[in-house]
Formats: C-alpha cells, sequence, structure tokens
C-alpha cells in the first residue's frame, strides 16, 4: 500500500471538513425553523452552487455551505473572505430558476473548539464573489444563526495549521 500524500492528505482534510459543515448547516436549518431541507449532493455531487435546499415561511432557499478553519495556516490571524467561485453568479442563477428559490449562503467558521454560523441571500453580497466574516460579525450582512457554539470534536484532523 502506498503511502498518502500531503496533497492528499489536504484534500481529504478539505473535503472532511466541508462535509461536517453541511451536517452543522442542516442542523442548523432544522433548529431555525426550515423545513423540507435536501442534501443537493445527494442528487448530483458538487451540486453548481448550492449543497442545501431549504424551505421557511413559504420561501424556497438554494444555500451554498462554506465551512472554514476560522484562522489561516499560521494559526493567528482570522480568514475573512469565504470564496463562493468564480461562477457563483452563473451558478446561483441556474440553481435558482430549477428550484424556483433564492439562493443564499451559509459560512461557518470552525475553530478548535467553537463554532459560529451566518446565513444570508447572495444579493446581499452586491456583486462580491466571497462572503466578508467581518461584514458578518458587524451584522452589515447575513445574521448569525449560531454563535459561538461548542462542537466537542477532536480539532487535529481539521486544523490547517502546519
Amino acid at each position: 500500500m502506498s503511502d498518502v500524500t500531503q496533497g492528499q492528505k489536504e484534500s481529504m482534510r478539505r473535503k472532511a471538513l466541508g462535509e461536517l459543515g453541511e451536517l452543522f448547516a442542516i442542523k442548523t436549518l432544522v433548529d431555525n425553523g426550515f423545513t423540507q431541507i435536501r442534501n443537493l449532493n445527494d442528487v448530483k455531487m458538487n451540486y453548481p452552487f448550492a449543497d442545501l435546499y431549504a424551505e421557511k415561511d413559504g420561501g424556497r432557499y438554494v444555500i451554498s455551505v462554506k465551512a472554514r478553519n476560522k484562522f489561516e495556516n499560521n494559526g493567528i490571524n482570522e480568514n475573512l473572505r469565504y470564496k463562493l467561485g468564480s461562477k457563483c453568479y452563473e451558478n446561483a442563477n441556474a440553481a435558482e430558476e430549477e428550484f424556483d428559490a433564492e439562493a443564499c449562503w451559509m459560512a461557518i467558521p470552525f475553530d478548535k473548539s467553537k463554532v459560529t454560523i451566518y446565513f444570508g441571500t447572495l444579493k446581499e453580497l452586491d456583486g462580491n464573489k466571497a462572503i466578508s466574516i467581518s461584514k458578518c460579525k458587524s451584522g452589515e450582512i447575513g445574521k448569525r444563526l449560531v454563535n459561538n457554539k461548542e462542537h466537542y470534536f477532536d480539532w487535529d484532523f481539521f486544523d490547517n495549521k502546519r
């Protein structure tokens, strides 16, 4: 059996962090009164723009979930921009049409023991292709659905510090 390369380990870490983020996102949606929640990756892996579909109060939403380490690789500077992809608006438009839904995002910064979850609409980003965590924290965009909640995971595998 061959050894796993550093690149493969990093790919597995990022994939696992993304999947963990989607699980936290689903739980948060349920806790906040959303219904008809579906993981679109179960329909098509890497669905364009959206990871989840959900409904609430008559609204329909396609949601891109972005889970990241709260801190950059140096462990000091906070990761303040969560990229949505170069074609996020085109892909979001297609998902909105397919599901007759509004494009939204969830930004999920994890640190070694806590998680915060922000939820907002793509329209709020006003053409930006990244979610500004600084603007989320200040209340300029989105709303905070979870605030510094303990997550109880052994964070060594997910940590991005080298």
